[in-house]
């Protein structure tokens, strides 16, 4: 069995709890830490309404002194923000998954504490690994795979159109979603909406897959307007006003475009007639075009990731590592 801890119980460490609980024979859930206090000393089938008597703590170290094999991370995007919760487990001596966006290739936010976090890993034998499905698949390690059939690539174009209703305010008001057209635009100048967090680092990914030197990186970000009322339990969005974010994110090579990735998120696209999907575009020898409709959800592909890459920890080399250093991953079947 493997023995894991998980930091975090919002949405995503919720659904990950399930996963876990879903393989009793081959995982041992040794601890659950919270950052929200009032969960401090509840239990997890309390959390879950399913049977689990394992008690959640906001002291950390108790349960990193138990030296899970495994700590999954489950809370924030920023390395700032998960920096002091992926560095006292890894000097616990465990291996580390985080579904930080910013995780997932660190070195394009700040390489002076990736290549830290990588020096201290290797001289505690343990691996440190970002991943969630965007970034950490759809538009950078599945692309990668993808290319793995080409003779020749050219340029890389991938888009994915989703769906933002089922998300929280936090999201959609990084997305500008229920602002003006003046108000989106200068949120974007002050930095209050954000869009997609992550396409620098799928676009690394992607660059260090293929043996590509990114020299530059570009992003823009452009209101999606509507012609009717939408709403969720959480923004109403008047007509002409923002319903969401195409965020588009490119890569140069030697100052070349060599890829694109594009993504238009919105509340209720299919208001508008909007399909959701995932699509990839491989120009090369021979081309590549794969489609994928509706979109795989955020949710559940994130946590299902995480929770798919934990057999693969043990083995895997010490240091920071990427989710194209990785083996591929695929569906863990839990033990009868």
């Amino acid at each position: 069995m493997i023995r894991v801890a998980e930091w975090g119980t919002g949405m995503m460490g919720q659904g990950l709890l399930g996963f876990i609980l879903d393989r009793p024979r081959d995982i041992d859930l040794v601890g659950v830490i919270v950052t929200n206090p009032a969960k401090e000393g509840k239990t997890v089938g309390e959390l879950l309404g399913r049977p689990c008597d394992v008690k959640m703590t906001t002291d950390f170290a108790s349960v990193l002194a138990k030296q899970p094999d495994v700590v999954c991370i489950n809370t924030q995007s920023n390395l700032h923000e998960v920096a002091p919760q992926i560095e006292p487990a890894v000097e616990a001596g465990c291996n580390v998954i985080c579904i930080a966006e910013k995780l997932s290739y660190p070195w394009a936010s700040d390489a002076a504490w990736a290549d830290k976090i990588d020096a201290l890993a290797k001289k505690h034998g343990v691996s440190v690994l970002g991943t969630g499905i965007n970034p950490g698949f759809m538009l950078d390690a599945l692309i990668s795979m993808w290319s793995s059939v080409c003779l020749r690539v050219d340029k890389i174009v991938a888009t994915r159109v989703n769906d933002l209703s089922p998300f929280g305010p936090t999201v959609l008001n990084g997305q500008g979603v229920g602002t003006t057209v003046e108000q989106f635009t200068k949120g974007v100048a002050d930095g209050s909406i954000v869009g997609h967090i992550g396409f620098p680092e799928s676009i690394y990914l992607i660059g260090k897959a293929l043996g590509w030197k990114i020299d530059r990186i570009e992003e823009t970000r452009e209101p999606i307007t509507t012609t009717v009322e939408r709403s969720t339990p959480h923004v109403r969005v008047a007509p002409d006003d923002v319903a969401g974010c195409r965020h588009i994110g490119r890569g140069y090579v030697g100052g070349e475009l060599k890829i694109e990735l594009i993504h238009p998120q919105q509340i209720h696209p299919e208001m508008e007639g909007v399909e959701t999907g995932d699509y990839i575009e491989i120009h090369g020898e021979p081309n590549v075009n794969m489609a994928n409709k509706p979109e795989i959800p955020g949710g559940k592909g994130t946590y299902a990731s995480t929770g798919n890459y934990i057999p693969l920890m043990k083995a895997a080399p010490a240091g920071m590592l990427t989710v194209v250093d990785m083996p591929l991953p695929r569906f863990w079947t839990p033990s009868a």
